[in-house]
């Protein structure tokens, strides 16, 4: 791995640990809204090593410029050679249940707006032959909750996503790691008791970047939670139901 680290969500605190790992001596372009005030973000890559770091302006939601603005970057900043997809927002569960507006921004932002940036990344990598794309999940996905439900319906179909992309791109040099977190302590968890197997955005980090250097597809993190939910799968439905979180 030696081409450009891209970051779609540059304010990610998982987003930018994953890069941190990965900045020596390479160029990261951090991509997010209101990319002027990301001087703390580029600092960190800088003392981690990074040669060069850019900013591009980059909406999630606005999927009509997800091309536009992909294109640009591959342009100006390539040869890409890992892209972490780390943007997403967790949203009012309460509000959700009754909001409709809100829970269709919720999915929009963490389910919608990933297919469609994913995709035009696989047609541009693709089109290379070579690249690596890390998409963030969650154990929320994997069975969901009413604790979370409309947070955790995105999560699962994301989940299912990039999957089915990863089949897909088998053979085409390009390669996609799936890492499923549980609940990590940072500033989207802000103010919440943190659940079973917690884990913070430097663990879920360096699992990652540990997955991708060994060419895995999928990483757990922490990886009890994957026999955990093998077990959780196969719970009652009111069992389950009257579970917490």
């Amino acid at each position: 791995m030696n081409g450009t680290v891209l970051v779609l969500g540059g304010r990610s605190e998982i987003g930018l640990a994953v890069a941190s790992r990965l900045a020596t001596s390479r160029k990261v372009v951090l991509a997010a809204r209101r990319s002027g005030d990301l001087d703390g973000e580029e600092e960190t890559l800088r003392q981690a090593g990074a040669a060069e770091v850019a900013r591009v302006e980059f909406d999630a939601d606005d999927i009509a410029l997800h091309r536009p603005v992909l294109d640009e970057i591959f342009a100006k900043h390539g040869p890409v050679d890992v892209v972490v997809v780390a943007f997403g927002v967790l949203g009012d569960q309460q509000r959700a249940e009754t909001d409709a507006a809100h829970a269709v921004s919720i999915v929009h932002t963490d389910y919608v707006a990933h297919v469609s940036v994913l995709t035009e990344l696989a047609n541009l990598l693709r089109t290379r032959g070579s690249g690596q794309l890390v998409v963030f999940s969650s154990v929320a996905g994997v069975r969901v909750r009413h604790a979370n439900y409309v947070y955790g319906s995105a999560k699962a179909g994301l989940d299912g996503f990039a999957s089915g992309l990863a089949d897909a791109l088998h053979g085409s040099g390009v390669r996609l790691l799936l890492v499923r977190p549980g609940f990590v302590i940072g500033r989207m968890t802000a103010g919440m008791s943190p659940a079973p197997f917690s884990s913070t955005p430097e663990q879920v980090a360096d699992a990652t970047v540990t997955a991708l250097r060994r060419g895995r597809g999928e990483v757990w993190v922490p990886a009890i939670l994957r026999p955990v939910f093998a077990v959780m799968r196969l719970l009652p439905r009111p069992l389950w139901r009257r579970l917490p979180r």
